[in-house]
Formats: C-alpha cells, structure tokens, sequence
C-alpha cells in the first residue's frame, strides 16, 4: 500500500491568493512609501501568514481547552489592535488634548482633537519600536515607552499641505531634548541660565549687563548654572535626554516662516517689516478700572476662564476705582467697554505688570528683548546660508548644533563646525516661529525659539470631544457647542 502523498502548502482557496497578493502589494507599497527597503525582509511573513502557514499563526484554535481559546482570541484581538493602532497613530491620526491655555479663545482647556499626520506628510519614526498611545512614558510605573535603539534618520512622506502662516500645528518641544524631571515642561538651557545669573547676581554681578549678548559671559552664565542643577538632584530630578519624536507634544499657531523676518514692537508683529494681522484669538493682559466689581456672569458671557479670571481682581488704586488685569481679545476689550461700570480698559505689556520676570529666546543674549518687544530676527531656511560671527551665534548655534547635529565651538573667537573654521553657515531643515494666541500666558518661541520641521507631528482639523474644567457635570461641563468644530483656523 503506497504512503499517502503530503498535501502542498501552496494548494489554498483562490480567495487566500487574492488576500495574499493585495496585501503583499499594500505591503509594498507602504515600503516604498516609506522608503525603507529593509522592510521587504517581512515579506515572506505576509505571505506564509496566507499561504504557506510554515509560522503556526492560529494554533490555538485547534485547543480543545475553552479557557485557552477564551484567553488567546482576546491576545489575538489585542496584539492586531495595538498593531493597527501603533500604524494609525503613527502615519495617519494621532488623539491630543489642550493641556494648556495659550491658545485660548481659539482652542479651549479641555479639548480633545483629531491631529492629522498627513497634512504636513508623516514622518518616519526616530524610534519606531515604541508602545502606541504612550508618547514617552508609562503611567503609574513611570518607565519609558520606547526602547532607544535602533535610531532611524529624519525623513517625512509626502503630505497634503505645507506649514503656511497662521496654521495651528502641534509639534515636539524643541527644547525637550534634555528634561530635568522635577521642572519637565521647561526649557532646560532657560533654567540653566537663570540659575547662573542668580548665583552671579548673589555675588552682586549684575550678568544681564555684564552680558548684553557676549557669547563667552553668556556661556560662562550656562556652565555655572548647569554645574550646580547637575549637583542638586533634589531641586531639579535627574537630567534626561529624550530622541525628537519622544518629546512632549506642543500646539501653537505658526507665525513666522523660514526665510523670513520677524520682530514684535509693542506687542504687534510685523513680518519682513510689515505688520501683520492678529488672530481673531489673540489676547493680551489688559489694565482695567472699575467702579463695581465685576461680577460672574460678565466672565461667564465673555468665556472668561478661571484661570483667566481667578488673579484678576489687583485691588482699589488712589482713585477708589477697582483694579482688574485680564487676557482680552480686542473683541472682548469693546464689550467689556460697554458695561457702564467700566471706566477704563487697555492694553499694556508684559513687562509693565510684571517687570523682569520673564527670559527670552536665547536666555542671556539680549536684556531688553520681551515677549512684546522682540527681535528682529531671521528664521532659517533650508539651502540658506547665513554669515556667521560670535555676536549672532546664540540666536543660531542650538539650530546648528543640536537640531542639525554638528559639533560647534568658538576658539579665541573663532567659528569652529565639525573641526573646520566656519564663516558661514548652510541651514539643512526649515524652521518655523510659533506662539500661543494667548500671548501673555504662552511659553513659545519667545521663550524657547525656532521649531525645526523635523519637530512638526501634524495639523489639528477636529474637536471631537471638549470638557470644561470649570464646570460640573450638570452645569456645563461638557461643551456640545465645541463638538466636531474645525481646529485648523
């Protein structure tokens, strides 16, 4: 009796051919897409996984054990949905949430939002082994989400739109590169600095005017201040480095575009000298006078916030008139004038309310730039090449060193790049200048500087969920009107 003949494995249904060939081609041409051709070696995955089935993908299925099947169809369920979601997440739509009020008035506290990666094109991940919905570390445990090696290179896909003016966009925090874990939403290099100058300061050394943009002082400034964070591990957590693509998500409105010029004179900007519109949104503190207080429910018609409203209230001046400080729209500033209790109200700086308090991009380099007097500046331009000298180089060197990767050292005043004596400079990446439409309560550009593009995650295009903090359940918290509202504008 002859021994019966094995059956081939590539004797299947002409359904599981049609599978196996779609999916091999959407394969390959998410491959080709991407442009890593080292992903072709799964190929003969995708196809045993329909074919061949040398790899035993459903061997649970012919368990006769009700508890192995029970438990292994929802692993099953599980690993395909964190893969789809991890592919999604990644290339496609990403969830966020307004954690902040710099773009109040525009996008609220509280607003969960639909960020597409395609519209600016998707980039490939810096570390793409990384556990999806978890942007760079567990919750409760408190260790990473991703596993630092392998690195991959910057490259972004080929997208819908460009970055153009006005455009909200979520990104990295470029100033996220070193965290310090106690102060983790701060720029580090800021800190350094304020630290430094304090420590000056107490040894009556006034650094700002010792400074006034000296690149050696400054960097003197820098070193003390990070000798002494480094060795007070108590104050400021551990000192930790996080790959591009693992630093915290921003959202912020793109003013200034690469190759141009920017500055802020009296809170307005103007853009290659020529002043530009403001957002709808935009608001700035206000100085207001009274002769009533104010009550709730003029905060409640103007969409005032609490965190907005809560320190307003400054007290009664010489004139026995009632002080307020609030963020207003221009809009707001009219209707707020309509109240027939309201004396005055105007627009004033930063730096009128609270003087010396805030340091601007880059700390140390100019003591009389504020977040409303500011610049100009030129922001860098792919394929542009600018002229280097010691004076500038703060404003460019953490662009030139750490977003482009090159090793940069001055020497009895001397530009060096990667060893070499450097008169210029040929920028490799675009760069953008973002800021909060809540411009006297948004820490931007002003205080951290440029967003490379190899920072830019997406664009947000819908609000589909939006819960006020400052309400309860029954009272408003959840905010119907804001519901699938377009985030773009």
């Amino acid at each position: 009796m002859s021994a019966e003949q094995p059956v081939s494995r590539f004797k299947q249904p002409l359904k599981q051919w049609v599978k196996a060939i779609v999916w091999g081609l959407i394969y390959i041409l998410f491959i080709v897409w991407v442009g890593n051709y080292w992903w072709l070696i799964g190929l003969p995955v995708v196809f045993d996984a329909f074919i061949t089935h040398f790899i035993p993908w459903t061997f649970w299925k012919s368990s006769k054990n009700k508890t192995v099947l029970t438990v292994m169809s929802w692993v099953d369920a599980i690993v395909f949905a964190l893969v789809a979601v991890y592919f999604i997440n990644t290339y496609l739509f990403q969830n966020y949430q307004i954690p902040t009020s710099s773009l109040e008035k525009t996008l609220l506290v509280g607003d969960f939002l639909f960020v597409s990666k395609a519209s600016y094109g998707p980039r490939v991940p810096n570390t793409p082994l990384s556990f999806p919905l978890v942007q760079h570390t567990f919750p409760i445990i408190n260790t990473k989400s991703y596993i630092e090696n392998p690195q991959w290179e910057y490259k972004r896909l080929k997208g819908f739109d460009e970055v153009e003016r006005y455009d909200i966009v979520v990104f990295n925090f470029p100033a996220g590169d070193t965290v310090l874990t106690k102060r983790i939403a701060e720029d580090y290099e800021g800190i350094c600095y304020q630290v430094g100058r304090d420590q000056f300061r107490n040894r009556g050394i006034n650094i700002d005017s010792a400074s006034n943009g000296s690149y050696e002082v400054r960097n003197l400034c820098l070193s003390v201040g990070r000798e002494i964070i480094k060795n007070d591990k108590a104050t400021y957590g551990d000192i930790i480095t996080r790959p591009v693509d693992r630093r915290e998500n921003y959202v912020k409105r793109c003013v200034g575009l690469p190759g141009e010029f920017l500055q802020i004179k009296d809170r307005e900007l103007y853009i290659n000298k020529k002043m530009i519109e403001r957002p709808a949104g935009a608001q700035h503190f206000c100085y207001i006078e009274t002769t009533e207080q104010i009550r709730q429910s003029v905060y409640d018609d103007l969409e005032i916030s609490n965190e907005n409203s809560a320190n307003a209230y400054q007290g009664v001046n010489d004139k026995g008139l009632n002080i307020y400080v609030l963020a207003l729209t221009r809009g707001d500033q009219e209707d707020l004038k309509k109240y027939p209790y309201v004396k005055e109200v105007r627009e004033v700086n930063f730096s009128d309310l609270y003087m010396g308090s805030q340091t601007t991009y880059p700390a140390g380099y100019n003591p009389k730039w504020t977040v409303d007097n500011y610049g100009p500046i030129w922001i860098p331009k792919a394929g542009k090449t600018l002229a280097l000298s010691v004076n500038i180089l703060p404003i460019y060197e953490r662009a030139i060193r750490v977003y482009e990767n090159n090793k940069l050292e001055v020497k009895n005043g001397v530009i060096y790049i990667n060893d070499k004596e450097a008169k210029t400079y040929k920028f490799k990446m675009d760069y953008y200048w973002m800021m909060g439409d809540n411009r006297h309560n948004s820490a931007d550009s002003r205080i951290w500087g440029f967003v490379p593009e190899d920072h830019v995650v997406g664009r947000p295009v819908l609000v589909w969920l939006s819960l006020n903090k400052d309400k309860s359940l029954f009272d408003g918290k959840i905010r119907f009107n804001r519901f699938f509202k377009n985030a773009e504008r």
